[in-house]
């Protein structure tokens, strides 16, 4: 393939999606323009970042110019580059679950989100790493190897959409999809300042499904701004007929979402959600994102849910969804990472008592928060718990003094809130030094349009996301 001569530096890829979508829809630019730069860029960063790990160039520019062609915009993505995570089935290309048992995978059929973007107009240049099946909030594993944080190379980018965040924040693309159970949207997200939407139950449809009951992952949007996360979840979101539990509002209810007044906002602020170990620098950077939005006319209150039962809450519904890997034989059930393993024997221990208490006990955990939001209109904390930390490190094995006893305990200010049913997102808070800091946007129970318009305004009040990473600006 002949390797554009776009500059890898070019405004289109400093440009926002939606910014990108507008000038593609009145023809000041053409859709092969963007897809040459994007690629031009991804060719010459990726390499020292590691986040984009198949790609798909020849059929992207391919796609470029039938859109180009078509006459016509087909949908709100017409022509943007997209990023599809490597957990993500994706019909031709190669997915691999970032495990050696699938490093040859070449799935036959879409997931729906990415079929969805797709007919939006949207178009893929590839897939972006992810740790082994997701597991764990860092982004390394045995088939493609580690990516690099873009705002300081030596440490981590988060995880488990670690590459996904990485791509956006070094310009590779300005859309990307993630997935999240224990905060694998809002941690990475944190980690290389950009946005980071894990939404409400129910929401994005997960098409095929081992089971559709469960609520506990999800799959969402990540992007650079709150404006371009609205717009690729717009087309995400919505039911669909063969899928039970769907919210009903169709995804073009969230497309265009306003920032709405700060002055209007109470917010419930905390540190730590009350009692959880959070390094120093990011506890002083988020002071001083509270204190920007009290100027900013918001009446922020120092104030968190009671998250009593919350940790193990999560731990029994985490482990018992791992207890599908004993299904493989026992010479590929030996090949995966200790930390998986320790999830699956996590799973198999559990007993009736566990599986009788955990449903009462996380209605208890949803009934406090629904008081608590009758007092605030916001809930903001930390998104994570400790900076960006050496890249070399498999999983933080301290935070602030305290150790952790595995290797998703130093995640619990995600996990926390994932069982609690509430939407969250991620939103650049400052920085500590060159690392990012994320904070963590809640919204009571399925008011996603609501915490995507809070979350508008607070970014144009702190404006943290447009800081680019000096090595890539």
């Amino acid at each position: 393939m002949k390797t554009p001569k776009t500059d890898t530096s070019s405004e289109l890829c400093l440009s926002t999606a939606t910014e990108l979508a507008e000038q593609i829809a009145t023809k000041q630019i053409s859709c092969r323009e963007v897809i040459e730069a994007h690629i031009a860029r991804i060719e010459s960063i990726n390499p020292s970042v590691n986040a984009v790990v198949t790609t798909t160039f020849d059929k992207a520019l391919s796609r470029a110019s039938e859109l180009d062609n078509a006459g016509k915009i087909i949908g709100p993505l017409h022509g943007l580059p997209v990023l599809h995570k490597d957990l993500v089935p994706t019909r031709g290309i190669r997915t691999t679950f970032g495990s050696t048992l699938y490093s040859d995978h070449v799935p036959d059929f879409d997931q729906l989100i990415v079929e969805r973007m797709r007919n939006a107009g949207a178009i893929t240049l590839g897939k972006t790493n992810t740790p082994e099946f997701g597991a764990g909030s860092h982004t390394f594993n045995r088939v493609f190897g580690l990516t690099r944080n873009p705002y300081d190379p030596s440490a981590s980018s988060g995880g488990s959409s670690g590459g996904a965040a990485a791509a956006l924040a070094a310009r590779m693309i300005p859309l990307a999809d993630g997935s999240d159970t224990g905060g694998s949207l809002r941690n990475p997200a944190a980690f290389c300042n950009v946005v980071g939407f894990r939404p409400s139950p129910g929401r994005v449809p997960f098409y095929p499904t081992r089971n559709p009951w469960s609520d506990l992952s999800t799959e969402g949007p990540m992007a650079r701004t709150c404006k371009d996360v609205a717009l690729l979840f717009s087309v995400l979101t919505g039911p669909d007929p063969r899928l039970p539990g769907l919210l009903e509002i169709e995804g073009t209810e969230f497309r265009h979402i306003e920032p709405i007044a700060l002055e209007n906002l109470k917010i419930g602020f905390t540190e730590d959600f009350g009692d959880l170990p959070v390094e120093k620098p990011i506890r002083e950077t988020l002071r001083r994102f509270a204190r920007d939005l009290e100027t900013a006319g918001a009446v922020v209150v120092e104030a968190t849910p009671n998250f009593r039962d919350a940790s193990r809450i999560f731990h029994i519904l985490r482990a018992n969804s791992f207890r599908r890997f004993r299904k493989l034989p026992m010479n590929e059930f030996d090949q995966l990472k200790d930390t998986i393993r320790w999830n699956v024997e996590a799973g198999e221990a559990l007993t009736q008592e566990d599986q009788d208490w955990v449903g009462p006990a996380r209605a208890s955990l949803v009934e406090r928060m629904n008081e608590f939001f009758k007092q605030f209109d916001l809930l903001i904390g930390p998104t994570t718990q400790v900076l960006p930390f050496d890249a070399n490190t498999e999983w933080v094995q301290e935070v602030d003094g305290v150790p952790m006893s595995n290797y998703i305990e130093w995640m619990e200010a995600c996990s926390w809130i994932s069982v609690s049913c509430c939407p969250a997102l991620s939103l650049p808070a400052g920085f500590s030094g060159n690392l990012p800091v994320g904070a963590q946007l809640v919204a009571p129970l399925r008011r996603d349009a609501f915490l995507l318009a809070a979350a508008h305004a607070i970014e144009a009040a702190t404006g943290h996301a447009h800081i680019l990473p000096p090595a890539f600006a």
